[in-house]
């Protein structure tokens, strides 16, 4: 399989063709880790992009297109494919979006101290049972209102579901309290 690299490129599509990577992309995004497990292996890694990719591991995202290009043999850039994201940024250590959606400042946004927590969902024990986060903060979400707020706790960004609940209009605000411990916060509009 003949894949040109890309910021677009979805993780799982990446490992499918060319299977030996997967070490390589682990050296440089440890976060990625998780994809040994089977779980996030079936579903983050068909979803997650290389950009997300690279913001989940603080590295910018034409770095990451770059050196995996080059473990893979595709020097340089191809016609049409810049390694730069679509927006012309590299996403590091931000997911402030365009239209603010995201908020990553560090003081949190006052919705936060406004809200009533709701619920806390631990990203990992949820994968170690053999369930995605995604399909039971959906489902807390839907119980809620708008004057209350949800968090995720994760030992890594959840980029993919950040993006996610930013494009569904929900209000977002992430932060990593300590070194591999991260909180993402979501509510109503």
């Amino acid at each position: 399989m003949n894949l040109d690299i890309t910021p677009q490129t979805k993780v799982g599509e990446l490992l499918e063709a060319f299977p030996g990577i997967e070490d390589t992309l682990i050296e440089w995004v440890p976060a990625f880790r998780k994809l040994k497990n089977p779980i996030l292996r079936r579903t983050v890694a068909k979803v997650a992009t290389l950009d997300q990719a690279a913001r989940i591991g603080g590295i910018g995202t034409r770095e990451l297109v770059l050196r995996l290009r080059e473990a893979t043999g595709q020097t340089g850039e191809s016609a049409g494919n810049s390694a730069d994201a679509p927006c012309g940024c590299t996403h590091k250590g931000t997911d402030a979006s365009p239209t603010g959606n995201a908020d990553t400042s560090a003081v949190a946004p006052p919705w936060i101290e406004s809200n009533r927590l709701h619920s806390v969902i631990d990203a990992e024990a949820l994968l170690a049972s053999g369930d995605h986060p995604l399909g039971r903060t959906q489902a807390i979400l839907a119980q809620m209102t708008s004057e209350e707020a949800l968090r995720i706790d994760s030992t890594f960004r959840p980029a993919p579901l950040i993006d996610l609940f930013r494009n569904q209009g929900l209000r977002v605000y992430y932060r990593e309290t300590e070194p591999g411990r991260h909180q993402t916060w979501l509510a109503k509009p």
